[in-house]
């Protein structure tokens, strides 16, 4: 291991961008649908070797001497951006004519943007570097940080966070619902890294004890956690969620409107599946109705007559406010109707995707040509809050649109907030890629980390109903037309408040810096 860690570290040039370029993108191995984690205990031993090497000379100034490690790790990212988001080009050849040109901007522009994160990671761990466990602190440390960055500069896109890779089954979720995903990020790339200490074999015991006990923590904390007997549950909802996988080529063509609508409802009005009840709830995905409601008023009084008394429709529409086509305004929300046929609450998506649903600085980039790329055929305006919607039985849910439900702190749901998470999507976008199973995995985990049922519809992805244990009750595969019919317990297992887990997560990253400060400390008086 010692010669092997040795070459690696002597690396020079292409050959140590390359390398460090094919651990960041062997590490995509380790995120849904793959859930091949034991790649990243290969993955980040390498990439710790590769800034063992990147120094600069002495003589060189303080912003040069960074640059070697702020290289690897910019290519580590690149690497694991590019593998584990090439499928967002699927997006752009829905409407090929009109946008593949923009196809290799999607596909490598972001990952060599996200890849800086990685990099200001790498530059971050290099600064409180020594030549023992300090160095893999100090790695978890900055990627760690860099990933709470990650969630919210520049908007915000924690996709694929690294902590994922330890949480690829339920028994391997639950300490999230503790750390919270800054912490989770941070020991996953501590424990992953520490094989590392094999080519120097110092603190190699220290380093093989803290890989037994954390891993058997994670593991020995799900399993306790899944076998604990259940809180039982103060009430439940009989669930009917639709997943209509509508060819998004058809998604705004008006001749076809009336027959995906037609599909909505008779998937909706069917009788309820062998051994269930009749659904108190109906949910359909995002932007579902296929029409504005201003545009169809007989759409409502429609739903009304297709619902049963007492049972509620939440779906996913584009609403519409505004007296004129000129002064009109656009919100991709989630509205709730009655047995009435009547609009009873309605939420607004807070957190529109760039370039998607809207043009980040419209009036400079539409005058070089630039316009949004896959939304439809309006641009969104966000809304100014989001609030629970009461369900029968007076059930509070929290709706997430799309990928608004990958944001942790985002998706903080206490008990005294709501009682159900809710997120609609259209993952058609990006057909039969690890896209959907990426995004159904960031999901799974909202309803763990905050203890209660999270219930899915897609239009075409993965639609689910998942327990607060993040375990499928019942789901709908991907390009599978139809409906399920579940019985949801109604009840809160979060074992920390959300902000008790921010606190957690800090404090984890905190802690790990202190270590990382003391033995480079420590390294440098003696080198004095």
């Amino acid at each position: 291991m010692e010669r092997q860690a040795g070459r690696i570290i002597l690396l020079w040039g292409w050959r140590r961008a390359l390398v460090a370029f094919l651990a960041g993108a062997l590490a995509v191995l380790a995120q849904a649908p793959y859930d091949f984690f034991a790649v990243c205990f290969v993955s980040f031993p390498l990439l710790v070797w590769l800034l063992d090497g990147a120094t600069g000379e002495a003589s060189d100034g303080f912003l040069r001497r960074l640059r070697p490690a702020f290289a690897v790790g910019w290519w580590f990212g690149f690497g694991y951006f590019l593998a584990g988001l090439w499928w967002v080009g699927s997006a752009l050849l829905v409407e090929a004519d009109s946008f593949a040109w923009a196809l290799p901007f999607a596909v490598v522009g972001i990952p060599l943007a996200l890849a800086f994160f990685y990099g200001f990671a790498a530059v971050v761990a290099r600064l409180l570097w020594s030549n023992d466990i300090g160095r893999i602190a100090a790695l978890a440390f900055g990627f760690a940080l860099a990933e709470w960055l990650r969630g919210f500069l520049f908007t915000g896109f924690p996709w694929n966070a690294v902590g994922y890779a330890a949480m690829p089954v339920p028994l391997l979720m639950q300490s999230v619902s503790v750390t919270g995903m800054v912490g989770m990020n941070a020991l996953a790339v501590f424990v992953f890294a520490l094989p590392a200490l094999l080519a120097a074999r110092q603190h190699l015991r220290l380093g093989a004890a803290l890989l037994v006990v954390l891993v058997a923590a994670h593991a020995g904390f799900g399993y306790i956690r899944l076998a604990a007997p259940e809180k039982p549950a103060a009430h439940s909802l009989d669930v009917r969620i639709v997943q209509p996988a509508v060819d998004l080529t058809e998604k705004w063509d008006a001749s076809v409107r009336d027959r995906i609508f037609a599909t909505m409802m008779g998937l909706s009005a069917k009788a309820p599946e062998p051994g269930h009840d009749r659904p108190q709830l109906i949910l359909w995905p995002e932007t579902s109705v296929p029409f504005l409601f201003t545009e169809r008023p007989d759409a409502l009084p429609a739903i009304g007559e297709m619902l049963g008394d007492g049972q509620m429709l939440v779906a996913g529409v584009v609403r519409e406010e505004g007296g004129s086509a000129a002064r009109s305004r656009y919100y991709n929300s989630v509205v709730a109707i009655d047995d009435r046929g009547e609009i009873v609450d309605a939420v607004d998506k807070v957190h529109l995707v760039p370039f998607g649903e809207y043009l980040p600085f419209a009036d400079l980039l539409g005058r070089f040509g630039l316009e949004q790329l896959v939304a439809g055929p309006m641009t969104f305006a966000a809304g100014n809050e989001r609030h629970p919607i009461t369900l029968p039985g007076g059930i509070r849910a929290l709706p997430f649109i799309c990928y608004e439900v990958i944001f942790s702190d985002l998706v903080a749901v206490d008990a005294t907030s709501a009682e159900l998470i809710v997120n609609v999507t259209n993952d058609a976008w990006f057909g039969d890629t690890p896209g959907p199973y990426q995004h159904f995995r960031q999901a799974q985990i909202r309803a763990v980390e905050n203890g209660v049922p999270l219930l899915r519809a897609a239009n075409n992805g993965i639609s689910a109903v998942v327990d607060p244990r993040g375990r499928i009750v019942d789901a709908l595969a991907i390009d599978a037309r139809g409906a399920i019919d579940v019985r949801v317990p109604i009840s809160n297992q979060a074992i920390v408040s959300s902000s008790q887990r921010r606190i957690n997560g800090m404090l984890i990253m905190f802690l790990l810096a202190v270590a990382a400060c003391i033995l480079n400390v420590r390294q440098r008086l003696r080198a004095n």
